[in-house]
């Protein structure tokens, strides 16, 4: 029961991760019970267009159709709008448009962060392009698609000024949920993200929801966050998914059972049905890098996972591993009473 005064139980939400937010992965934390909402990895709008011979991937929607929402990526307007309006007759929630990738091999080309950068005019003429393409989509009874942004603070010497004045254009423009990354273009994961930026946005647009990205690994920082920005209306994982698929349900006080050996057993079966061949290794390899570190020798285990060089080889020394580390096999998550801010 929800105490009195207490703020509602946030939405949680699969971030973005590029090599890593595809089926498969999505697999894995479904067999968790999921999360609200799945968003895909960066889809670059011209290749999507052009029909590149990886795009199908990138297209998979399950396991769960109906939880989907298309990250787009590009750096001119025109295609991303006419994207939108391709993403926008398959199943799924919406469209959310990627302004918060720093990478600089990205930046660089004028998608990602690039766009926060930009005269603010040309921002807004791509997201009214967008707004547009999904609107016409939408004609004949079918549902309009949502359209999201997800962002960052901006650049090193943002102001307050600045960004809430970028939101408040994105908001006019017919953005119906903004998910805030609360870092600048370079900080690291080393500096703690600003999670009180993500409050103030809320409570500046009321009817917006508006999500909370950036630190969150466990219940304590679940909790830390929430009482830092209590009016945010859900709350995105990345990292932490990487390494515990069952993070919402911990999240959520549920109970259960964790087999890490199946876990990645399944994994592993998951990325040669879901990823061309050429894929398999790197995406095993992002993977692994994060789930190793739930056993006790994980940097021994990470090493002979990253070198491995088929499925195979990682399906041959994950078993190996748990042979011989037996008491590192099973974890539980005990059930415990959820609350927004535990």
């Amino acid at each position: 029961m929800q105490e009195r005064n207490e703020p509602p139980f946030p939405r949680l939400l699969l971030a973005p991760m590029a090599t890593l937010s595809h089926e498969a992965f999505r697999r894995a934390v479904a067999r968790f019970g999921g999360c609200d909402e799945y968003v895909t990895e960066m889809i670059h709008a011209p290749s999507l267009l052009a029909g590149g011979q990886w795009e199908s991937y990138y297209l998979m929607s399950g396991p769960e159709p109906d939880k989907i929402v298309w990250q787009l990526t590009g750096n001119t307007a025109e295609p991303l709008a006419r994207a939108a309006a391709l993403l926008a007759e398959r199943e799924g929630i919406g469209i959310d448009l990627n302004m918060g990738c720093c990478a600089p091999q990205i930046a660089r080309t004028g998608a990602g962060i690039a766009w926060m950068l930009r005269p603010a005019a040309e921002t807004a003429a791509m997201v009214r392009g967008v707004k547009a393409a999904l609107a016409n989509a939408a004609k004949d009874g079918a549902r309009e698609k949502r359209l999201s942004v997800k962002l960052r603070l901006g650049a090193e010497d943002f102001t307050d000024e600045g960004f809430l004045a970028f939101c408040d254009m994105l908001v006019s423009e017919g953005v119906q949920l903004l998910t805030l990354h609360p870092r600048t273009q370079k900080e690291k994961y080393r500096q703690p993200p600003r999670w009180d930026y993500a409050e103030r946005l809320a409570l500046r647009h009321a009817a917006v929801p508006v999500v909370l990205n950036g630190n969150v690994r466990d219940r304590g920082s679940f909790g830390r966050a929430r009482r830092a920005a209590p009016h945010a209306s859900g709350v995105m994982i990345a990292r932490a998914a990487a390494q515990k698929p069952w993070i919402f349900a911990e999240l959520r006080g549920m109970k259960a059972d964790i087999d890490l050996e199946r876990v990645a057993l399944d994994f592993i079966a998951d990325v040669e049905q879901c990823q061309p061949p050429e894929f398999h290794r790197t995406r095993l390899q992002r993977f692994f890098s994060y789930f190793c570190d739930n056993v006790t020798f994980a940097h021994w285990l990470k090493t002979q996972l990253l070198n491995a060089a088929t499925p195979d080889q990682c399906r041959e020394r994950v078993r190996a591993y748990f042979a011989q580390s037996a008491e590192d096999r099973f974890l539980r998550l005990p059930e415990r009473r959820a609350t927004a801010l535990s």
